[in-house]
């Protein structure tokens, strides 16, 4: 039986508890004026001393009434900390709360005899957004001068969203406190003394601003909220009189809830009226309607419709035929169950103007099933260049999960899915695509599901053969294994190095000794596509030059050796899975794209990356230095990044020393992978996997920790040192400045294509990229959430200008860089 990991809220029969804590603030004393016209102010307590006697007073409210009566603080006199540490018991117990408890809590504040005033208010939910009841610590401010509502649309909420230090430190606190962040006695001391300074320096700058705090239990489990179940009875044994019935509980299903509603479906066909489909095409919307179908038809693609704005996009839809943003939303306003409906909006799809690739893509997604809407999104792709259909190509390949194909059949993929039909059409036209799609499918093959195992075998087995059929078809399948040759031969001997118990360099050794092994044929051999970039034909390899890196796996580092005569070094992995690296570099790589075509050159370097297997795969070498082994100073007169570009390209006629291109390319570099890192949630940031070359490229490699996921704690959004700021000059410099700029616009261009990168990760929720399969229905609105789609160009700007002075100034990533270095080091 496996082990429990959440209990339900039903099976809590215990009465609900909140413990009251302190309240934190100053408020500052009225002026005399204000007291002198209004003399009752001198009898209320605070206006009085800070340290006034207050009581508080706690109520259940639910759907915005009051469920029980309040409950009341003891009387406590204060001296400097209004401090109660008091529980207080609420009459009703846990399994009989609804969902939308809160509870109203109003601290009140003594006005004379007999007579209180409320000094604040707040209301604290009793459960999380993912229906989790809440436990432990909670901050809650405090609204001045009114009583807590208690209403579902509370004017006095408890949490106010916010994207200073101090909320972000206490929400990192309230993790560490319940155990979700690991503890480590002496760093956690550090960390929280520089919290408390950081708490000082903000209570200065904020004052009148109050915060309670209270603590709810602890349990053992997160109890997650649950209704009861009904009671039935059973006839378990005997007939007529003599018969015995057992009770017993048991959950009931409605074998209603995924149906229709009937009402609603009667309702939405008379609202949407077939017999009077022809008149809808002559409706004009006014401008009122107009402007609400234009606030529909920028809503983001993870937005959701409300069946009054599907009723608006359906009696509108011959007029928004006109507009290319809204095939999409009219597509999610059909209710594809009713076949009349269905038919009309199948035939009104060649009358549409033609949508966006960005679109097209959406509708290959897994929320459209109906195969002549794949098969129109399909055909719009179809206009592509192949470097364009490159660019969505790992995308695609995944769509095949969500086509109606039979892998258990006998019958063709190509003739159950366009989409497969189109993909091997292309792949059997340009030998680029053809190279890519087939290690797609052959990645793809490995997977755990076996549905899709047969799947991609099926689509990888119709692909050879369509290669067949082509006039230079053999040729071009025996270019394809001959690369898998290579592959596997390159596997067998990383897998041997790996397996060797010796040192390092003995590994080298023997690596150099199995390269050059005539037996083996790596030394020269007859030109081959590498897999990696098959616009690069290999010949053979230097073993001379291979070399074995420092790390768990022991990656090889292979200089291979082209047609040409030039090297071409690669590391070759096992025991990795490359396929989220491979994403990163996809998606940088198209960022790159749509930055160039808005003349925006940011110097980016996305390096070639291509997963072989599920466990192997092969990085293209960029020549470069860690950030780290740059500030240690040994490849330069002095350490830092400013010195090691000063003594490859010196100029003094610059005021840094380095010549303008060079310092350029860093600085542009620098704010592209700082706003795309961001974007994409980029973790484990650190100074060994911050790169630059000679020339001034900046890069970051190593992509084990996306979409906000990060293995330390208190890590920022944005991964912006002071090392790569000091290598333009410091944060004074007109260099630092230029990169500022070029960071607003690159978020502001971006965020302009967020619909396409949006659809592109929703194509991959049932890919096996780790940091996706965590939280499939979350990755997208992950990402989505960092574009922040709802602020206009000049809040955007503003708001990354804020995260570039939080990055910088930021005091635990230093702190981490730096115990990083130190562990580096004690393993070298």
């Amino acid at each position: 039986m496996e082990p429990f990991t959440f209990a339900s809220s039903r099976s809590l029969k215990m009465e609900v508890s909140v413990r009251i804590d302190s309240l934190e603030g100053t408020r500052t004393p009225l002026p005399y004026t204000t007291l002198l016209a209004d003399p009752s102010l001198k009898h209320v307590g605070s206006n009085a001393s800070n340290s006034s006697d207050l009581y508080l007073t706690v109520q259940l409210f639910a759907d915005s009434k009051p469920l029980t009566v309040s409950v009341q603080t003891s009387y406590k006199a204060f001296r400097s900390n209004r401090t109660w540490m008091e529980w207080l018991t609420v009459p009703v117990r846990y399994c009989n709360l609804p969902l939308s408890s809160q509870l109203a809590i109003t601290v009140w504040d003594l006005a004379g005899p007999g007579k209180a005033v409320p000094f604040g208010g707040t209301t604290v939910s009793m459960f999380e957004k993912d229906n989790n009841l809440k436990k432990g610590r909670q901050k809650c401010k405090l609204w001045p001068g009114v009583e807590a509502d208690g209403l579902s649309d509370s004017t006095t909420p408890s949490t106010v969203s916010s994207n200073s230090e101090t909320d972000r430190l206490e929400k990192l606190l309230k993790k560490h406190e319940l155990g979700e962040i690991p503890r480590l006695d002496w760093l956690d001391n550090l960390a929280f003394r520089q919290i408390e300074r950081i708490n000082k320096q903000a209570s200065s700058e904020r004052k009148n601003d109050h915060y309670l705090f209270i603590e709810f239990p602890r349990f053992d489990f997160p109890v997650v909220y649950n209704d009861y179940d009904y009671k039935t009875e059973a006839v378990i044994e005997g007939d007529g009189p003599a018969k015995k019935t057992l009770g017993f509980t048991m959950r009931v299903y409605d074998p209603e809830m995924n149906r229709d509603n009937p009402a609603e479906s009667k309702h939405r066909r008379l609202v949407r009226s077939h017999r009077n489909g022809p008149l809808d095409r002559d409706l004009k919307p006014n401008a009122k309607i107009r402007d609400e179908l234009n606030e529909i038809l920028n809503y983001s693609p993870t937005q959701d419709l409300t069946s009054e704005e599907k009723d608006l996009l359906w009696k509108f839809r011959y007029s928004l035929a006109r507009d290319k943003r809204g095939l999409t939303k009219f597509l999610k306003s059909v209710s594809w169950s009713d076949a009349a409906e269905s038919k009309q909006a199948v035939q009104l799809l060649p009358k549409w103007t033609e949508i966006d690739v960005d679109d097209a893509l959406e509708l290959l997604g897994p929320g459209f099933d109906n195969m002549a809407v794949r098969a129109y999104a399909v055909d719009r792709l179809r206009k592509a260049d192949d470097e364009e259909l490159q660019l969505y190509l790992l995308q695609l390949v995944q769509a095949l999960k969500f086509e109606r194909i039979k892998p258990s059949t006998t019958t063709d993929a190509s003739r159950d899915s366009s989409l497969a039909n189109f993909l091997i059409s292309r792949a059997c036209m340009n030998i680029t695509l053809g190279n890519f799609f087939y290690w797609y499918l052959m990645v793809e093959t490995e997977d755990t599901n076996q549905e899709y195992k047969r799947l991609f075998s099926k689509v990888a087995w119709e692909f050879q053969v369509a290669l067949g059929k082509m006039e230079d078809g053999d040729k071009r399948r025996a270019v394809i294994k001959r690369q898998a040759d290579f592959v596997f031969m390159i596997g067998e001997i990383s897998k041997e190095i790996q397996g060797l118990r010796e040192s390092r360099p003995k590994k080298v050794e023997r690596l150099r000794q199995v390269l050059a092994d005539p037996k083996n044929e790596l030394v020269s051999f007859e030109a081959v596509p590498l897999p990696l970039d098959p616009g690069v034909n290999v010949v053979g390899c230097f073993p001379e030059a291979s070399n074995v890196f420092k790390s768990s796996l022991f990656p090889l580092l292979i200089h291979l050796k082209t047609d040409t005569g030039a090297r071409y070094p690669i590391i070759f992995k096992t025991g990795d899975d490359l396929r989220q690296d491979q994403l990163v570099i996809q998606i940088v790589t198209l960022m790159d794209k749509l930055l160039r075509k808005e003349n925006l050159d940011l110097k980016l370097t996305p390096y070639h990356i291509l997963a072989t297997s599920a466990y192997t795969g092969v990085v293209q070498f960029v020549d470069s230095l860690s950030l780290a082994s740059i500030e240690e100073g040994k490849h330069a007169p002095a350490a830092g990044v400013l010195p090691y570009l000063r003594n490859n390209y010196p100029d003094e006629t610059t005021d840094t020393g380095v010549k303008a291109e060079v310092m350029d390319t860093y600085v542009k570099s620098c704010a592209g992978y700082c706003v795309i890192t961001y974007l994409l949630g980029v973790g484990d940031r650190h100074l060994d996997n911050l790169l630059l070359t000679p020339d001034g490229h900046f890069f970051h490699a190593d992509f084990g920790f996306i979409l906000g996921r990060d293995p330390k704690p208190f890590a920022p959004a944005m991964k912006l040192c002071k090392e790569m700021v000091d290598g333009m000059g410091g944060a004074n410099s007109v260099n630092y400045a230029n990169f500022k700029s070029y960071c607003y616009t690159a978020y502001t261009t971006l965020r302009k294509s967020a619909n396409l990168i949006l659809n592109l990760f929703a194509l991959m929720v049932d890919a096996n990229i780790p940091d996706i399969r965590l939280e499939p229905d979350k990755a997208v609105l992950k990402v989505k959430e960092r574009f922040n789609l709802e602020m206009s160009e000049e809040e955007a700007v503003k708001f990354f200008r804020n995260l570039i002075e939080e990055s910088v100034n930021s005091v635990f990533p230093v702190l981490m860089d730096r115990m990083h270095g130190f562990a580096q080091r004690w393993r070298k």
